[in-house]
């Protein structure tokens, strides 16, 4: 049955509740001195840096109430092993969901690999938070090895799209095991749904609630509501110094095989900027909306809300016209933007920072402690101003392939691992090639150093990695700071 409209309006945008002190300030205790936080964390789905400034909304409620994080890396440029690494606060080599689809991936092995039995909604219910989870779970949800019906444990509030998830119409939700349609109205739009629900989330909960918000904004085929259909027309995607990069001779056989652009293609990366802008719209909308939502409940003053994204995009940068998976800085490095009681408003915060830390994050917002197996640190120092040491050094990427190709991303990246440091990013590919960047005088990595490089240099980069790469548990907060 199709479902019609209940409850507010407006739209989506990817919010992730930041975190706060185990002892909060007076200023956070809405209900007294004892009340723990909200947290609202808005998730984006492909989100690349550099495009927030074009989202009034975001711009306006959160970049501008809150802190901005410079330097976020996510742990694999891949939805499903990022969004794996946020619940599990863990690195995709200790989670093990290398990609998006079974066997190596996806829901399935999240689910099959017993991953549900200790995750972040879990882990905010034992420190008394009710939960939701709306929009985006992990990919194919509920796959093979689960009914539509099926919810997570942890979940108060199901709220999860099981077909059509990315087509924003006509679309299936689990809504708490019931399934519901929904089909092609201006109001069934799927970042609006959410927006109404989350509304109805917040005004329902008389305890302190986690609300992991997940519209699929600006994740192709970049649908945008009706309301948004004639924006950003004639819009150029970006062109920075890695636009159809000229000169690849000194990269890794994959790169260098890549043609330049053609203007047609070029044609095609403009015209598919513009539909990610729109969609990301109703993003921004929901964002809105969830904030007003707050306000009028009388809770946004005790809540944090953080806005991130699972990772970056390419559009045309280092000759890929589309897609995602590589080392480069426009596929790991994403927005991360916390507000909430404490944080300094319109502040950016430069120390680095990665997906495996959102949970410690919250947990420290909620006062618990995570199980033995979080490998991430808590944000709430660099949140509360201060500037710790040591702090983290070394953010680890990791990527694998498909074993079935035709199921592989975009681009034809080979497996490899990254280590992305305060000045560099280096690389080791499973083909035995390099790569290596100085990022204080190449910020957009048009120079490959690899095979000229100071033994030295690449020596200690390679042992940071391998600390990284072999860490787990609490040896990954020692391998982290490892200089």
């Amino acid at each position: 049955m199709l479902k019609g409209l209940r409850h507010i309006a407006s739209a989506l945008v990817v919010l992730v509740a930041g975190a706060v002190p185990a002892v909060l300030p007076r200023t956070a205790c809405a209900q007294g001195p004892a009340a723990k936080p909200n947290i609202v964390m808005v998730l984006a789905d492909d989100l690349e840096s550099g495009t927030l400034p074009y989202f009034p909304n975001i711009t306006r409620e959160v970049v501008r109430q809150g802190a901005s994080f410079d330097r976020y890396f996510v742990t694999n440029s891949w939805c499903c092993p990022s969004r794996s690494s946020i619940l599990r606060s863990q690195y995709v080599h200790s989670h093990g969901v290398w990609t998006n689809t079974p066997p190596e991936g996806g829901f399935d092995k999240f689910h099959t690999s017993g991953l549900e039995r200790s995750d972040l909604g879990l882990w905010m219910q034992q420190a008394g938070y009710r939960t939701g989870l709306m929009g985006k779970y992990l990919n194919h949800y509920p796959g093979r090895s689960a009914e539509e019906t099926f919810v997570p444990p942890g979940w108060n509030e199901w709220d999860v799209p099981v077909r059509r998830l990315y087509e924003e119409y006509g679309y299936r939700l689990n809504e708490n095991g019931t399934t519901v349609d929904y089909g092609w109205a201006e109001d069934d739009y799927l970042s609006d749904v959410l927006a109404r629900k989350a509304g109805a989330f917040f005004t329902a909960s008389d305890q302190p609630f986690f609300l992991y918000l997940a519209p699929v904004g600006p994740h192709n085929p970049d649908n945008p509501a009706v309301r948004h259909a004639d924006a950003f027309i004639g819009a150029q995607a970006p062109r920075t110094p890695s636009f159809d990069q000229p000169d690849v001779s000194r990269e890794p056989a994959w790169l260098r095989e890549r043609p330049r652009l053609s203007e047609h293609v070029i044609d095609r990366i403009d015209e598919r900027y513009q539909a990610r802008m729109r969609a990301m719209l109703g993003v921004d909308d929901l964002v809105g909306s969830v904030v007003e939502s707050l306000r009028a409940a009388g809770k946004l003053d005790n809540t944090y809300i953080i806005f991130t994204s699972d990772n970056g995009f390419h559009l045309g940068t280092h000759r890929l016209k589309q897609g995602k998976t590589t080392p480069f800085e426009e596929a790991i490095r994403v927005p991360l933007v916390v507000r909430g009681p404490g944080v300094p408003a319109g502040s950016v915060i430069h120390e680095m920072a990665q997906t495996v830390d959102l949970a410690p994050t919250f947990a420290e917002l909620g006062g618990t402690t995570l199980p033995s197996l979080a490998e991430g640190r808590s944000l709430m120092p660099l949140l509360r101003g201060q500037h710790p040491t040591p702090w983290r050094k070394n953010a680890l990427v990791e990527f694998s392939r498909p074993a079935d190709k035709s199921s592989a991303a975009q681009t034809p990246v080979p497996n490899y691992q990254a280590l992305r440091t305060e000045g560099y990013t280096y690389v080791k590919y499973a083909t035995g090639e390099t790569q290596l960047y100085d990022l204080t005088k190449d910020p957009y990595q048009l120079t490959n150093l690899a095979a000229g490089a100071d033994p030295q240099l690449v020596r200690n980069l390679q042992d940071r990695l391998q600390a990284m790469v072999s860490c787990s548990g609490a040896t990954c907060r020692q391998a982290d700071v490892k200089e």
